[in-house]
């Protein structure tokens, strides 16, 4: 077996094809594993650019090694990041594609519903059914006129006599009360009193002070 065999799988035609979700999950996996090298590398350029800071003309080996490492890592961490984008871009696809097949199964498995439920029925069966709907509606309205039509209770009297009878007790009403008024005019008034009325008394207190006044002025006048 190959290299990309064994990395890919067989591949042969009696191979089981993976899901979308499992792809999809394979693939956040190995994201996953990305980021970490990503922190893994970044560390690291950051303790060799360190090291070279640290030795710098001090020991120009040691840092033009660590300037190496440094370059390698940025190399690799370079690689990283356009293996990550490519990743999510297929699986963002990879997602699109298993939303649309979801969408795709939900909307055949209504489309059998709809068909189920149409089976055994068709434009004439229809027709027919809403037919047979306004005839009986209208048969029901028949019947409700038939029932709310009066039978028998004053039909048999003549509305022209009835309203003259009306008159006629109108005008009755009319006489009582005309001969009621006319009664009345009869009846003798009450006659006004001829004794008059007592006069108002006079104070005792008034009465007593006029005689000492009278009294007073006779003994002035002798």
């Amino acid at each position: 077996m190959s290299v990309f065999g064994k990395l890919f799988g067989s591949g042969g035609k009696g191979g089981k094809a993976p899901t979308p979700q499992e792809a999809i999950q394979r693939l956040r996996e190995t994201e996953e594993m990305l980021a970490k090298k990503q922190d893994f590398l970044e560390k690291k350029i950051d303790q060799e650019l360190m090291t070279a800071k640290k030795n710098g003309t001090k020991n120009k080996r040691a840092a033009l090694q660590a300037l190496k490492r440094k370059k390698r890592y940025e190399k690799q961490l370079a690689q990283i990041d356009g293996t990550l984008s490519t990743i999510e871009f297929q699986r963002e696809a990879l997602e699109n594609a298993n939303t649309n097949t979801e969408v795709l199964k939900n909307m055949g498995y209504a489309a059998k519903a709809m068909k189920a439920a149409h089976e055994n029925m068709d434009i004439d069966k229809v027709d027919d059914l809403m037919a047979d709907i306004t005839e009986q509606q209208e048969v029901a309205q028949e019947i409700s006129d038939v029932i709310s039509r009066p039978i028998g209770f004053g039909d048999e009297f003549d509305e022209d006599e009835l309203m003259a009878e009306l008159e006629e007790l109108e005008q009755e009403e009319l006489d009582k009360n005309l001969l009621e008024i006319e009664g009345t005019e009869d009846v003798p008034l009450p006659s006004v009193p001829s004794t008059s009325l007592p006069s108002r008394p006079a104070k005792k207190k008034e009465e007593e002070d006029e005689d000492d006044m009278a009294d007073l002025e006779a003994w002035a006048a002798n």
